[in-house]
């Protein structure tokens, strides 16, 4: 081959090599859910929460739930509080439930703005004749793991159910939209109704794990579950925002 082709096939395969791919994927997103908008009391009670040895969140990427605050958030500095946020190793990427001024706050702070979760929209008064005979269901998806999940994996289930038939170790992670079990010992960090199903639990025959959450909201096992639980077959659900650790 001549010098001159040589060259041009090189350079036609540079132009076809992409510099990037663009993808979409799934990552466990912890939420801060803001009772206040006062940038002193919420750096004071998270550094409570860190000192506790919270260290699953240290160099986290946070989303900031603005439900809660939605009419004095105006006020909130957004570049300020992601300021205070990274001096405490912790990382903001967006915003939800954010009304459109709030949201254009949070873009000129160059925060992203999350949509998404459950929404539920309102039917208007129908006769009965006018509301439809049946409807389409998809069907739940499950996904079966029958190995130990091992420290350092993570394993998901998206559209569904998550069933591992032996155990999650320390340092791995299951996630599923909807319930997870765990037919073995839970020590990981489980992550049940990610899509913000509050109805999920996570079901365990030893539930020994470091963190739990469902539909956002999570609580970190420093101590082990109560005497009574421990290598117990256990569940994990949500009552309100708080979670609850009961027998099965």
């Amino acid at each position: 081959m001549k010098e001159t082709e040589t060259a041009g096939v090189a350079q036609s395969r540079r132009q076809r090599t992409s510099a990037v791919e663009l993808k979409g994927t799934v990552f466990t997103l912890p939420v801060l859910k803001l009772h206040s908008t006062d940038l002193a009391a919420i750096e004071h009670e998270l550094k409570v929460h860190l000192a506790r040895g919270l260290n699953f969140f240290q160099h986290a990427p946070l989303v900031i739930d603005l439900a809660a605050v939605e009419e004095q958030a105006m006020e909130l500095d957004f570049a300020a509080m992601a300021e205070m946020l990274r001096r405490l190793q912790l990382f903001t990427v967006g915003v939800r439930d954010a009304g459109p001024h709030l949201a254009e706050k949070a873009v000129a702070a160059g925060l992203a703005v999350l949509k998404g979760g459950v929404t539920t929209k309102k039917v208007a008064e129908k006769n009965v004749e006018e509301l439809p005979v049946a409807t389409e269901v998809s069907p739940r998806r499950t996904r079966i793991v029958r190995h130990p999940v091992r420290s350092g994996q993570q394993i998901y289930a998206k559209g569904g159910d998550l069933i591992v038939l032996s155990s999650v170790n320390v340092g791995a992670e299951v996630i599923a939209d909807g319930n997870i079990h765990v037919y073995g010992t839970l020590r990981g960090r489980a992550f049940a109704g990610v899509t913000e199903d509050t109805g999920a639990r996570i079901f365990a025959q030893s539930m020994e794990p470091e963190l739990a959450a469902i539909a956002g909201n999570y609580q970190v096992f420093d101590e082990p579950v109560s005497p009574s639980l421990r290598g117990k077959p256990a569940q994990i659900y949500l009552e309100g925002e708080q979670l609850v650790v009961a027998p099965l």
